[in-house]
C-alpha cells in the first residue's frame, strides 16, 4: 500500500510555514533568520525576541500594514502568536487590547502557531501570525 501525502494543499499565492527551529522559519520556499510576521499571502521579518517585548499598538500596526490594509480598520482577524519554545502567559492586557483593534488572539507555542496557521490560512479564514523564532 503506498504511503499517504498529508502535505497540506496550498493555494497558489499563499504563505505556509514549512519548517521552524535554529532560530529559522521556511514559509513557502523562502528562509526567515529570524521571527517573523505572517498573513496569508505575506511574510516578513519581525526583530522580537521574546513575548515580554510585544506591544499592542505596534503590533496591530505592523500585521495591518503586511495584510495591506494601511493600519486602518480591519474585520476581525484571528492573530495567531507564537511566544517562544514553550507556553508563557501573553503580557496583562495584551488580548484585551489587540481586541479592541479588531483582533481575536490565539496565543500558543511556536510550533502550535505554525501548524494553527498553516490550518487557517488552508481554510481561507482571516489569519495573521507574530511568532518568535526558537532554537
Amino acid at each position: 500500500m503506498p504511503g499517504l501525502d498529508v502535505t497540506p494543499v496550498v493555494p497558489e499565492g499563499r504563505k505556509a510555514v514549512q519548517s521552524y527551529g535554529g532560530g529559522r522559519f521556511r514559509v513557502s520556499g523562502d528562509i526567515f533568520e529570524s521571527s517573523i510576521l505572517l498573513t496569508a499571502t505575506a511574510c516578513r521579518a519581525w526583530e522580537v525576541s521574546g513575548p515580554g517585548w510585544l506591544d499592542a499598538d505596534r503590533l496591530a500596526a505592523d500585521i495591518a500594514a503586511l495584510a495591506g490594509t494601511g493600519g486602518g480598520e480591519t474585520s476581525t482577524m484571528i492573530l495567531v502568536i507564537g511566544c517562544g519554545a514553550r507556553f508563557s502567559a501573553p503580557p496583562a492586557g495584551f488580548r484585551d487590547a489587540m481586541k479592541a483593534k479588531g483582533y481575536g488572539v490565539e496565543w500558543m507555542d511556536t510550533g502550535a502557531a505554525c501548524r494553527t496557521f498553516n490550518v487557517l490560512m488552508g481554510e481561507g479564514r482571516p489569519v495573521a501570525a507574530a511568532i518568535i523564532a526558537i532554537d
